[in-house]
């Protein structure tokens, strides 16, 4: 049985930062894309355009995925983990969703105190 209530983003575990890390998800096939940061306008954002966005730390900037490359990531879903610490995002990814060109920012492997790459750069 599901039950809902409100969302207030304040109840969310935010670092000292005040961001949270969001995982995202291709809702189609399970696979994990990448990690990146939300904080409060962040999650707004997302939820109320349906086109995800981020907090860049490196640029102090919001980011909204595929806004320069057009590899955007459309909101399917909005997920808190159980200690809302945490975010899990489902997208339809539209093409690349890592800034390696790669499908997946988890590209590599440790296999056998080895590094293995599983996937080569999308052409």
């Amino acid at each position: 049985m599901s039950r809902s209530a409100t969302f207030d983003p304040s109840t969310l575990k935010f670092n000292e930062a005040g961001l949270v890390p969001a995982i995202a998800q291709e809702e189609s096939t399970g696979e994990v894309l990448m990690m990146a940061w939300m904080n409060a306008e962040a999650i707004r954002k997302t939820l109320e355009t349906g086109r995800v966005t981020y907090w860049s730390r490196s640029r102090q900037s919001f980011w909204v995925k595929g806004e320069s490359s057009g590899h955007v990531q459309e909101l399917v879903d909005f997920r808190v983990d159980c200690d809302r610490d945490c975010l899990l995002v489902l997208v339809r990814q539209s093409g690349p969703a890592c800034h390696t060109n790669r499908q997946s920012c988890f590209y590599t492997a440790v296999r056998d105190g080895e590094e293995v790459e599983l996937m080569s750069p999308m052409v």
